[in-house]
């Protein structure tokens, strides 16, 4: 048992180690113009003085290793909610399908496992990623010119020499009639992972990006990257030549958490560990996130069934679960995880699109120009709209090129079945609901401003090979202040609707 005198050790502890991080900080400006606010946000968004498991020495496996227990309890629950409500079977049917049975997806990366036929794709990146990033970004077209034409036509040696895309063809033709036994949904997810790198890879040929490259307005890319991409596409129901946030972030992790497919190869360890710190974001959303999926559902069904003291009891978890997720977003986009003089030009323009493709536009006839990825692709951050009752973000067209058919289903589900309107004004468990569900609205408003401040930072390096550029978004205005304000807009509208 814990006597008083040592809680009161361990608090004073807290306090004075809390004393010591203000006093050896350096601010930096995120959050707000005065240093003593951007440390208490950045420090104590998720420091717990009254949680005494915060002074043990718990190891970073040991943590994931429980993390990982819960997620497959709370989606074991899920499952056995799937036949009393929409809500359940909508998450239990992606969490079994796209995740392959978990969440986030299982994947398997172990290329010696895969079926024959796929296994060139990952021997073609293993020659082809170390070639793609340049030590230092040329200015000159013509120098430029060069590496794009000398790195495309040996992608395009290699495809064609090691790629059988007939078997490929039908392999996949076999998964979209159902037959998962010769091609596993965790391969079927790890191979995604990699045709994505390989045609963002093909699609801007160096790292950095260069202006040539961004002018750029069509390119044929070869059949060996075409063919499987649209037959994967069809099988998410996507529409987009573009990568996403799920085939080039989440799903290029494997089941211990480790990157696969990397950008900068060979580079500086600042770099690499930029861009890996960068990547690690959007896996570890999604296992954070999962807990709060749970606690949605969970909330939604206890209100259908009346029983609002376990529906606010689930919706208070929404909250506690939401704030260490949040905090380990403080935690990573940050100078010190992720170098402002690196993200631009080493991670960012990797991840863009910018170009037509062959579908044109119903209305006016005009060839579709893809966009790349973009955090509002996040699954969690469309589910936490949808939940608190909110317009989505993303326009229909957006979320049917980039969000998988499943994720959106879930989502819309999630839009629904919001409670929020039908909750009665006063006290009472319907009072303490509305306050529960105006907190976690609180704490994403937060969120939203700093990620608006922290954005400007990072987009406001310069670089001189590239034109202004985001990879949600893809060109802005021609000058860097024009263009980030251009998209500073949009981030201030979707603050004003967080409410």
């Amino acid at each position: 048992m814990i006597h008083l005198n040592e809680v009161l050790f361990l608090f004073l502890a807290g306090i004075i180690i809390t004393i010591f991080r203000l006093s050896s900080y350096k601010p930096q400006p995120f959050f707000s113009s005065k240093p003593f606010l951007n440390n208490f946000n950045l420090n104590f968004f998720n420091l717990d003085f009254f949680n005494l498991n915060f002074f043990n020495n718990t190891s970073t496996t040991q943590a994931s290793s429980h993390l990982k227990h819960t997620n497959t309890q709370k989606i074991q629950d899920i499952n056995t909610l799937a036949d009393c409500h929409e809500i359940a079977s909508r998450l239990s049917e992606l969490i079994r399908k796209d995740g392959a049975g978990s969440w986030p997806p299982n994947t398997n990366h172990l290329s010696t496992t895969w079926p024959a036929s796929l296994r060139p794709y990952k021997e073609i990146y293993t020659e082809m990623a170390p070639l793609l990033p340049a030590a230092h970004a040329s200015l000159d077209d013509n120098i430029n010119h060069q590496i794009i034409s000398s790195f495309r036509s040996r992608f395009r040696q290699l495809l064609s020499e090691k790629v059988n895309l007939d078997e490929v063809t039908s392999l996949l033709s076999a998964a979209a009639s159902g037959r998962w036994d010769v091609f596993p949904r965790d391969t079927y997810n790890a191979f995604y992972s990699c045709l994505a790198w390989c045609r963002h890879a093909y699609r801007w040929a160096s790292i950095p990006v260069v202006s040539l490259a961004q002018r750029e307005d069509a390119l044929p890319l070869p059949r060996e990257l075409v063919v499987p991409w649209n037959k994967m596409q069809a099988h998410f129901q996507l529409a987009s030549d573009s990568g996403n946030n799920m085939s080039n972030l989440v799903l290029n992790f494997n089941n211990s958490g480790e990157y696969q497919y990397k950008i900068n190869t060979g580079l500086s360890q600042k770099i690499v560990s930029s861009e890996g710190e960068f990547t690690k974001i959007f896996y570890e959303v999604e296992t954070l996130a999962v807990p709060i999926y749970h606690a949605m559902v969970r909330s939604i069904v206890a209100f259908a069934r009346e029983n609002k003291k376990e529906c606010l009891r689930y919706v208070r978890e929404v909250n506690d679960k939401l704030r260490p997720l949040l905090g380990a977003y403080y935690e990573s986009v940050h100078e010190s995880k992720i170098k402002r003089d690196v993200w631009l030009s080493r991670v960012q323009g990797f991840y863009a699109w910018g170009m037509t493709g062959e579908e044109r536009d119903v209305e006016s006839q005009e060839l579709i120009r893809f966009d790349g990825l973009s955090g509002n692709q996040v699954l969690l951050f469309q589910a936490l709209d949808a939940y608190l009752g909110m317009e989505p973000y993303l326009t229909r067209e957006v979320m049917d090129r980039n969000v998988p058919g499943l994720q959106r289903g879930f989502v819309d589900s999630l839009g629904r079945f919001c409670f929020r309107g039908l909750l009665k004004d006063g006290c009472g468990e319907d009072g303490e609901i509305k306050g529960e569900m105006l907190e976690i609205v609180k704490r994403m408003r937060v969120f939203r401003s700093a990620h608006r401040t922290r954005a400007k930072v990072y987009l406001s390096v310069p670089a001189p090979e590239r034109m202004p550029m985001t990879a949600g978004k893809s060109l802005l205005k021609d000058d860097s202040v024009g263009g980030i304000d251009f998209l500073d807009q949009f981030m201030v509208k979707r603050l004003q609707q967080t409410v």
